[in-house]
């Protein structure tokens, strides 16, 4: 609240505060401060003092004295404010306390301006209410400020008392140590402690008060005497009794000042209880920040961790096949060493041989014994040649070479390395999303479906895909596509059950399936008539559970279930029978005729009835007489049975002959026709009949 106790020019908690005619606040010595003269050039040439002021009051650019504002300097507080300009020669001094002559008032805040009359600055008003406030506002912070002058703790305890004899201030502790109740300080005055530093008592100055304690009773700017007792609406402004009277008010819409007071609070408070729902929003939503920050932190470190495994495992993967790498080139190496070392022993066996050889023959051929040398010449020539075909082209050249024919593909791997990044959100596919349960519902042969996407996820959603089975386990099907989030499905089977599940899809695909729901609709059908269908003479009332008609002739009118699969029943009590009309009782399509009796085309099945028979019709066919009528307080029930195909018709609970209709297959709806001799109510919700009384049979 502190923000809201400070003087935009100043910075400092207000003082003397004013009212700007913008609704914003100044302190009065600051007012004077960014009080301003207005430039020469926008003055009439020759203009006296009061006539400055005239013209000052025209500068305006609207009626309500509002200017445009260029700033210049900067007060402490950080806004700009205009330095005070000299008043032209001539112009009137102004009083004590008000702005220069024909000078302006800036706002620091929205930056317009006012223009001040002859009463300078006293013509705005004293704001009392943010005055006052920001003297409990002193008086709470020094309270709390106060210390014990004798604790020798760090930091000192708050003071408990003020000893007004000492002048001192003392804790419980300190007190009771101190300053007992006893000896000379028996008779010393102990008080709560101030409110202001330096004034015993916490009294103050007692400004504002009056002689019982009371706030004193403001009085009127313009008349000394007179205390504010009514509320100017037109100026926005509290007024006393002689302003309307000669005043500028009089001829303004004035009101009551307590009911205005009591009406502006009233607002005030409404406009207060929306800004406490916004701010226990916000209140929430600096939770669910700050959950935020923890969760980002949590998710970090567990992204950082994968991320260092991820890392590891590629170094891991590196290192075992740079160890592989390895073996290969030390298995290349140690044959290259096993070849050349096999070469050289080799090599080295023929060379001790030959040059054994040699040496050999050498020492034959200095023997001078002729017969002796011819006798081992030949083998000699021999064995020489064959030593010398051992060297054969090849034989002094190295089986392997020095280099290793062995490179290294490490290019795509490094630029895979650098290629290295995470995959983008907005490259994923939704994710699953959640059915939320306590919305999802069923009602009579319809079932609603709500979901959402998890918290925190980032990834688009474009739509979602609903999909719902037949109601016999049979295979699902699409029965939404969309982006709303709750759907519901009209039209199901009676006691069926249904399977649904959602996805949700975006520009990269189709997400998972969500967790299966299970549905079952109603076992019984509750419904009304159905008002927009009926015919314009059907007469409704009783939430649609009563029908009559304005017209003699018969009338159809429909009600809101279709039926297609199951056994259906239910019943029509007649409160009125006039004049032994024939109603007419049954089922018919969405499209049967519906200005004539029922079961008069090929679009209904029917049973109408008077006072003493009845009738089976369809196609304007009538069929199976039976004795039993209706009268004011009988009861019609219809048994549809779509499992055998039939329809059956009952008048006070005994079967009217055997089923009145073989082989019906379709979507059918309850249907009804009568006149206006005829009112009867609906039932619906009823289980089938267990055991019905003997048929009549029919006449022949």
């Amino acid at each position: 609240m502190e923000e809201e106790l400070k003087c935009p020019v100043c910075g400092s908690l207000f003082r003397e505060p004013i009212i700007l005619p913008c609704s914003h606040n100044v302190c009065l010595p600051c007012a004077r401060t960014i009080a301003v003269q207005t430039p020469e050039s926008e003055h009439a040439a020759g203009g006296g003092g009061g006539d400055h002021a005239d013209k000052l009051s025209l500068h305006s650019e609207t009626d309500s004295g509002y200017g445009s504002y260029t700033p210049s300097l900067k007060s402490p507080n950080g806004v700009r404010v205009l330095p005070l300009v000299p008043a032209p020669p001539g112009a009137a001094a102004a009083p004590r306390g008000a702005g220069p002559a024909s000078s302006s008032l800036t706002c620091p805040q929205c930056h317009r301006s006012a223009s001040l009359d002859q009463r300078g600055l006293r013509g705005f008003q004293r704001n009392r209410l943010l005055e006052a406030i920001v003297q409990r506002y002193q008086q709470g912070r020094a309270a709390a400020a106060a210390k014990c002058q004798l604790c020798d703790r760090s930091p000192p305890e708050p003071a408990a008392v003020l000893c007004e004899q000492c002048e001192v201030l003392y804790c419980a502790a300190c007190q009771l140590r101190c300053h007992p109740a006893r000896g000379p300080f028996a008779k010393h005055r102990l008080a709560p402690p101030p409110a202001h530093p330096g004034a015993p008592g916490g009294g103050g100055d007692g400004a504002g008060k009056g002689a019982g304690g009371g706030r004193k009773l403001p009085t009127c700017a313009e008349h000394d005497l007179e205390n504010y007792s009514m509320y100017c609406v037109s100026c926005r402004s509290p007024v006393c009794y002689q302003c309307l009277e000669e005043g500028k008010h009089n001829k303004h819409d004035v009101k009551a000042l307590g009911a205005m007071w009591k009406q502006h609070k009233a607002q005030l408070s409404q406009a207060l209880n929306g800004v406490s729902d916004k701010a226990k929003e916000a209140k929430e939503f600096l939770v669910q920040l700050k959950n935020l920050l923890q969760q980002i932190q949590e998710n970090g470190l567990d992204y950082e961790a994968c991320l260092v495994a991820q890392c590891d495992a590629l170094v891991d993967a590196l290192t075992r096949q740079k160890a592989k790498l390895l073996t290969k080139v030390t298995k290349e190496r140690e044959h290259k060493l096993k070849v050349v070392w096999d070469q050289i022993n080799h090599c080295t066996l023929k060379l001790r041989q030959s040059t054994g050889l040699m040496e050999y023959c050498l020492e034959v051929i200095k023997e001078n014994d002729p017969s002796g040398f011819l006798q081992i010449s030949d083998a000699l020539i021999k064995r020489v040649q064959v030593s010398q075909e051992q060297w054969v082209k090849g034989a002094l050249e190295p089986k392997v070479s020095a280099e290793f024919d062995l490179t290294l593909d490490s290019e795509p791997l490094l630029q895979s390395i650098h290629q290295l990044d995470f995959i983008q959100m907005k490259c994923r596919v939704p994710p699953v999303p959640l059915l939320q349960l306590e919305k999802c519902c069923t009602r009579n042969n319809s079932v609603t479906l709500a979901w959402r996407m998890p918290p925190l996820s980032h990834n688009p959603v474009e739509g979602y895909i609903l999909e719902l089975d037949d109601g016999d386990g049979g295979q699902f099907r699409e029965v939404y596509v969309g982006k709303e989030t709750l759907c519901t499905i009209d039209g199901l089977h009676f006691n069926s059950t249904y399977n649904a599940r959602v996805k949700a899809f975006n520009s990269s695909g189709i997400g998972p399936y969500s967790k299966t729901v299970i549905l079952q609709t109603s076992d019984v059908a509750w419904f009304t008539f159905d008002p927009s269908s009926a015919h314009r003479d059907i007469v409704l009332s009783n939430d649609n559970q009563t029908a009559t008609c304005n017209s003699y002739d018969d009338r159809v009118v429909l009600g809101t279930a279709a039926f297609s699969k199951g056994v259906h029943y239910w019943e029509l009590h007649v409160d009125r029978y006039d004049n032994h009309p024939d109603p007419a009782f049954g089922i018919a399509r969405i499209n049967v005729v519906k200005d004539m009796m029922l079961g008069k085309d090929d679009k209904a099945w029917a049973m109408y009835v008077d006072n003493n028979r009845s009738w089976f019709m369809h196609c304007n066919s009538h069929t199976n007489r039976t004795e039993g009528g209706v009268s004011k307080g009988a009861t019609v029930g219809v048994l549809l049975d779509l499992n055998k195909h039939n329809l059956t018709f009952y008048i006070n609970g005994q079967q009217q002959g055997p089923p009145a209709f073989e082989n019906i297959e379709g979507v059918f709806m309850p249907a009804l026709s009568l006149n206006r001799n005829v009112q009867v109510t609906l039932h619906t919700g009823l289980e089938v009949p267990q055991s019905v009384k003997q048929p009549k049979l029919p006449n022949n």
